[in-house]
């Protein structure tokens, strides 16, 4: 006849048997979030879940004030009458370029887990719309 166990032992059960059940409700791909308060002090809604900055990473591009210099140069083009000013030429660029569109409320965000972490994180990756 086995033993009863100790407390130590069927404590341990139990932490298995949480932990087995909590990593099943894990996130396991990409989800939809809504924005709920945009930047710095962002807040996303998640499954109902309210997910924080401190628990965020966020593509630089979708912040307040992201610059992206520009390099390169315009596709050839000509018009006008025919007059040699108007042949076809192009136009160099080489500018800084400040996005002023970033995370309002209400905006769709995609929210990918990141695993191997001591707490829960995600990498707010990009924002879209429904069609």
């Amino acid at each position: 006849m086995a033993g009863i166990p100790s407390a130590s032992q069927s404590a341990a059960a139990i932490v298995d048997v949480m932990h087995s059940v909590v990593q099943g409700d894990l996130p396991r791909g990409a989800q939809v979030g809504i924005v709920v308060s945009p930047p710095p002090s962002l807040v996303v809604k998640m499954n109902n879940i309210e997910i924080t900055a401190k628990d965020v990473y966020c593509s630089r591009y979708l912040l307040p004030g992201y610059t992206r210099h520009m390099v390169g140069q315009t596709s050839n083009r000509g018009g006008g009458s025919g007059d040699a000013a108007y042949e076809s030429h192009n136009h160099p660029i080489d500018n800084d370029e400040t996005w002023t569109d970033t995370l309002k409320p209400g905006t769709l965000v995609l929210l990918i887990p990141i695993y191997g972490q001591d707490e829960q994180l995600y990498w707010l990756a990009d924002s879209g719309v429904k069609l």
